[in-house]
């Protein structure tokens, strides 16, 4: 099982251990790690039965200023924006510990312009890889009703109605 972290974090696919499929033919990734494993999925000629997306990073609909104004604040203070970053992905409930790895305003940029669509996903499919996709109906990080709604024409959606963005349960 290949695992990528999301943007600025490493070790944290254990928020994930419930609905990880540890198969060997397994490619799963977290937020913008979602980005990463679809790719790898659509560049790698190993064999990949099951891609998993949790809380895939989905900003396409979200406006240019928003784009930058996420640019300008990791630029002039990283640590600070990823402090913040991940106080949005546990909202609405408790913080957790997390390991963070400040990411590089590239990856961000990335993350923030990267357009899921019907051709990359079915490029996917075409390879006969399954797709799961998990979200969490409370993230405040992304419009998960949005990702749901394009995500269920190519994958099996599990939306979790009082989960944030690490897929936590909320109170």
């Amino acid at each position: 099982m290949t695992f990528y972290s999301g943007f600025s974090l490493t070790n944290d696919k254990h928020f994930f251990d419930a609905y990880i499929s540890h198969s060997d033919y397994t490619v799963a990734g977290f937020s913008y790690g979602a980005i990463k494993a679809a790719l790898h999925a659509v560049n790698t000629n190993s064999r990949i039965d099951t891609l998993q997306l949790f809380s895939p990073a989905f900003f396409q609909n979200t406006k240019s200023s928003f784009q930058r104004l996420q640019l300008a604040s990791f630029f002039s203070d990283p640590e600070n924006y990823c402090k913040r970053f991940i106080q949005g992905c546990f909202a609405p409930g408790e913080i957790q510990d997390v390991d963070v790895n400040i990411g590089t305003i590239e990856e961000l940029n990335e993350l923030l312009k990267f357009v899921w669509d019907e051709s990359l996903v079915q490029k996917i499919l075409d390879k006969g890889i399954r797709i799961e996709v998990y979200v969490g109906l409370k993230d405040r990080i992304v419009n998960a009703a949005e990702a749901r709604d394009f995500f269920l024409n190519y994958a099996t959606v599990t939306s979790l109605p009082n989960a944030n963005h690490f897929l936590q349960e909320c109170k």
